[in-house]
């Protein structure tokens, strides 16, 4: 549970940031364009509020997600952005303090599930600190295209170390999602971290090595950057046609942005 306990404070933290940049927005800025196509600041933050919302209810009543789930299975290609959407008419003053209690109450949630507890989700069920992870890195790359929106600083911190992580457990998913078969063969992975450490996953005398920044790792697998853009390099076949595709977010394909 200290495990978990950490993923939740991180999370909690990850929230933290991201409110603070909205937390004084004038209204013009709730609308000002983030890079996401279509979507709003609002849209953002209302995304974030949305899933915190559905993650709650998949934490607190799994009968009663399995009946949304079922409910908006004819809308799986439209349900983010739907979701996003409906949250963002809201005023958004009433926006952020829902968000606010929504993160809050989620937090406090994935503190008391049993530990080997699996929450249900739209994709494979997930352990609660899969769950805590998940939010996390979807907090954190929200928040990406936030302060991009609104022109504010978003420095890296050891929270992206479970970005990365969730980057690096996903890699088969990437590959399966695109039609590709995942190889056999586990690939080691050595990242720059913010303070100057390493991050390292995977056997040290694997041939398929993927080596670089951290941070830039994470905006590959988020596909919040142009992968050409990035200092992240693959050696072995394997390892590149892993970085063409990778994706630490559930769901179809994303669309990787140009430079």
């Amino acid at each position: 549970m200290a495990e978990l306990a950490g993923i939740v404070a991180d999370l909690v933290a990850e929230g933290e940031a991201v409110d603070g940049l909205v937390s004084d927005l004038a209204p013009e800025g709730w609308h000002a364009p983030t890079p996401s196509e279509g979507w709003t600041v609002a849209h953002q933050i209302g995304h974030l509020a949305w899933t915190d919302d559905i993650a709650l209810l998949s934490v607190t009543d799994p009968e009663g997600f399995a009946r949304t789930a079922m409910e908006k299975a004819d809308r799986a290609a439209t349900l983010v952005d739907d979701g996003a959407a409906e949250y963002a008419a809201r005023p958004h003053g009433e926006l952020l303090e829902s968000w606010r209690r929504g993160r809050e109450a989620l937090a406090q949630q994935l503190l008391v599930v049993p530990e080997k507890a699996k929450l249900q989700w739209f994709g494979p069920p997930m352990s609660p600190a899969s769950m805590a992870t998940a939010r996390l890195m979807e907090t954190w790359a929200h928040g990406l295209d936030v302060a991009d929106a609104v022109g504010a600083p978003w420095p890296a911190t050891s929270r992206i170390k479970h970005v990365a992580h969730i980057g690096v457990r996903a890699r088969n998913f990437a590959f399966a999602v695109n039609g590709l078969t995942p190889p056999s063969e586990e690939f080691r992975v050595e990242l720059a971290a913010p303070d100057g450490g390493v991050w390292a996953w995977g056997p040290e005398g694997a041939g398929q090595r993927v080596s670089g920044s951290a941070l830039d790792f994470c905006y590959l697998v988020c596909q919040r950057r142009a992968p050409g853009a990035l200092d992240v390099v693959a050696e072995g076949a394997d390892a590149a046609q892993w970085l063409a595709v990778a994706q630490a977010f559930a769901g179809p394909p994303g669309s990787r942005r140009a430079a």
